[in-house]
């Protein structure tokens, strides 16, 4: 049986801190998570035990991190329900990834007139990626419109996606509306027209079951940082034949079958992709991660942010002057909310939040084409994971008020 989420908010020591004379509310996951002691232990154990490049020595110290290396590209694969784990390609993190999809397999083959298909709702990782493969092609880029709820709108979808898209590239979840795309429903639409569905699953992992395979996406790429490990790891998930096709950035050790003076032989995949020395500390701790999320389940996780939606958001509503930006319905949103009141500038807001002990986001989130689409320069973002309680969103909705009541009146 799983553990309960009221016992997880004691694990995260970070929490347990005075910001401004108040105790910290941090309502910033969608930015980067907090880290478990879990994952923190974790780490210090690698290093004080198990230190050793892998894939090199043939020493024990070196067979025990190679091991350790390859049995959590193992648990990530059974995370996401991949096929296999030779499909789990380690990066940095999301936003490397996406761009080695763009240059690795993308530009080798898209030509003039070949379309990409992206939405308003991106992040500039799943933006300019593609911006930029598109001047070196001469594919012509294209976007998704929204609904007023801010939903891409699947019938503009059918008109976007066409015989001549090649790639369609699509957040799973928004990082500013909250809003959780039909990427299964997309995946078909782009296969029926001959093109290939790259995901980014950045707000997705940890948040909500994601299975790879039943999406039936082809690309699907996320970060450590955001689901409870350490910066500086990620994940890129292609299906095998995809990964064969694709060729690696990065070149140097590891990588290499066989290196003559004036030709080189690269491994199979995912090996070809991982040149140098990775990350092994960082690869640790997302295994541990997932043993923590697996601990509680993602389910309970998902259900836990809808809980704390439902209370946040008819809170939100009842406060003269703010604007939320996307759906006003709890069961359609992800652990998101993005805001504006009054005419405060998010920036003013955000920080008379902080004063409150309250850490929240304030600017465009790396979506500008997105607060442009909005008529909005900037927003403030409150984003939940499973250490955050209904304490917290009571807090959080105290606090909003007090800044109403300071930029009226003069006094908290």
């Amino acid at each position: 049986m799983g553990k309960k989420i009221s016992d997880a908010r004691a694990d995260f020591l970070i929490l347990d801190q005075i910001v401004n004379d108040e105790p910290l509310v941090y309502l910033d996951s969608a930015a980067t998570s907090q880290k478990p002691k879990q994952v923190l232990t974790a780490l210090q154990n690698y290093y004080e035990t198990t230190n050793a490049n892998v894939h090199r020595g043939v020493y024990l110290l070196a067979q025990q991190a190679t091991q350790a290396y390859e049995d959590i590209r193992q648990k990530v694969a059974t995370f996401i329900n991949a096929n296999s784990s030779q499909e789990i390609v380690y990066t940095k993190g999301t936003t490397e990834a996406l761009n080695w999809i763009a240059q690795g397999y993308f530009r080798q083959f898209l030509q003039p007139g070949d379309e990409i298909v992206l939405s308003y709702l991106e992040h500039h990782s799943n933006l300019v990626p593609w911006q930029i493969v598109a001047k070196q092609t001469g594919a012509k880029l294209k976007y998704i419109k929204l609904t007023d709820e801010g939903f891409l709108d699947l019938n503009d979808a059918t008109k976007q996606i066409t015989p001549k898209t090649k790639v369609v590239a699509l957040a799973h979840v928004s990082n500013v509306l909250g809003v959780c795309n039909p990427l299964k429903q997309l995946a078909q639409l782009a296969h029926e027209n001959g093109a290939l569905l790259v995901a980014d699953g950045a707000q997705a992992v940890g948040h909500q079951s994601v299975d790879v395979q039943d999406l039936d996406v082809d690309f699907y790429a996320f970060s450590g940082h955001k689901m409870l490990a350490p910066t500086g790891i990620g994940v890129l998930w292609a299906k095998a034949e995809l990964l064969d096709k694709m060729s690696p950035l990065e070149f140097g050790g590891e990588m290499i079958e066989t290196v003559e003076l004036y030709e080189t032989t690269f491994k199979q995949a995912p090996y070809k992709f991982e040149a140098g020395t990775q990350n092994i500390a960082a690869v640790v701790g997302l295994g541990a991660a997932i043993d923590y999320l697996n601990q509680y389940g993602v389910k309970q996780i998902a259900q836990h942010e809808k809980e704390l939606m439902q209370q946040a958001l008819p809170a939100l509503q009842a406060i003269p002057g703010i604007t939320i930006y996307g759906p006003l319905d709890p069961a359609k949103r992800h652990g998101i909310i993005s805001f504006n009141l009054n005419d405060l500038h998010p920036h003013d807001t955000a920080t008379a939040l902080d004063m409150e002990g309250i850490a929240v986001r304030a600017g465009h989130h790396c979506a500008q084409p997105l607060m442009r689409y909005l008529n909005t320069p900037a927003t403030v973002r409150a984003s939940f994971h499973l250490y955050n309680t209904p304490q917290d969103v009571s807090r959080l909705i105290d606090a909003i008020w007090a800044t109403k009541e300071f930029f009226e009146n003069g006094s908290f």
